[in-house]
């Protein structure tokens, strides 16, 4: 029977199992996928913790970790049109990640291209592709400046490259043991923590012409009144702070346009996933504890055996 790495109530990593359950069955417009690989994000331990996203319901028990994947159709649900049993795809999982199987929904499901591996498709779906919403959110105009919180984690790789793409300077923020990976993507590092706005302003004495936060809480309060003007402030990591503080959080388009857009640039070569570490389905919780320590460097991926 197919293994799933689930959480069977709210709590702590005490919550997590690794079970076996029966595949999923494609609805309309969905598609069966066999696993290969699946993204690790913070919302994933959020939602064990009993976080609600805005505008969803509770999630039910077990509920199956993980909101990225990339896999091999298996079956396909009535009325799905562009894709067939045997294609290679990637995209936001409806029934969890970390699973041998997996209901992919073919609105935020893309065609991986031959030149991208399993593993790196499948850091794409969320942290890519908010690093791509917020980027093109912002519209950086080249040679301005442009401040990412949290620059060293999986969305703040992505964004820092893009964003370097788009000719902005970028200033980063991240812990001291990530200074020389972050000035490796192109971004002035600048250490995290207490003073970490006065640290900006030395790195930035022209100022700052926006803001992509990444962590939310006493950062993005410390760093806000950097920006001049407050709708150049946009965040992923607090959005209703940001949004007290005049700000807005990243529009998601969540759609597989866009998905297909990060695939390319992953293949030109304009972006790197810097998946950094690789988990086992065995050792999902491993994966998760890395995350959840909000100490990662880059993105972390499970590998499902095939």
């Amino acid at each position: 029977m197919p293994r799933a790495y689930v959480f069977t109530r709210n709590g702590g990593p005490e919550v997590e199992a690794l079970v076996e359950q029966d595949a999923p069955v494609p609805g309309p417009g969905e598609l069966l996928v066999a696993v290969r690989a699946a993204g690790v994000n913070p919302v994933d331990w959020k939602l064990r913790t009993g976080y609600v996203r805005p505008g969803s319901e509770p999630l039910p028990f077990p509920t199956v970790f993980g909101s990225e994947a990339a896999g091999v159709v298996t079956a396909v649900g009535p009325g799905v049109e562009g894709f067939a049993v045997g294609d290679e795809v990637f995209g936001n999982p409806v029934t969890g990640g970390y699973a041998e199987y997996t209901l992919l929904p073919v609105a935020v499901t893309a065609h991986k291209p031959a030149g991208l591996t399993f593993t790196d498709a499948a850091a794409l779906p969320v942290a890519a592709a908010t690093a791509y919403d917020g980027v093109r959110q912002l519209g950086p105009a080249p040679a301005s400046t442009l401040l990412i919180t949290g620059a060293g984690g999986g969305v703040g790789t992505s964004a820092v490259q893009l964003a370097r793409h788009a000719g902005a300077r970028v200033i980063g923020t991240a812990s001291a043991d990530k200074k020389e990976f972050v000035e490796s993507l192109g971004a002035v590092h600048v250490e995290s923590g207490d003073g970490v706005a006065e640290r900006v302003r030395a790195a930035a004495p022209e100022g700052i012409d926006a803001i992509f936060d990444l962590v939310g809480g006493d950062t993005l309060r410390a760093v806000a009144p950097l920006v001049a003007d407050p709708a150049r402030l946009i965040s992923a990591g607090g959005k209703p702070l940001a949004v007290e503080l005049g700000g807005a959080a990243v529009a998601r388009a969540r759609n597989a346009a866009v998905l297909d857009a990060v695939a390319e640039l992953v293949v030109t070569g304009v972006l790197r996933t810097h998946v950094t570490r690789t988990f086992p389905l065995a050792e999902a919780g491993a994966a998760l504890r890395t995350v959840e320590s909000g100490h990662t460097r880059g993105k972390i991926v499970i590998e499902v055996d095939a």
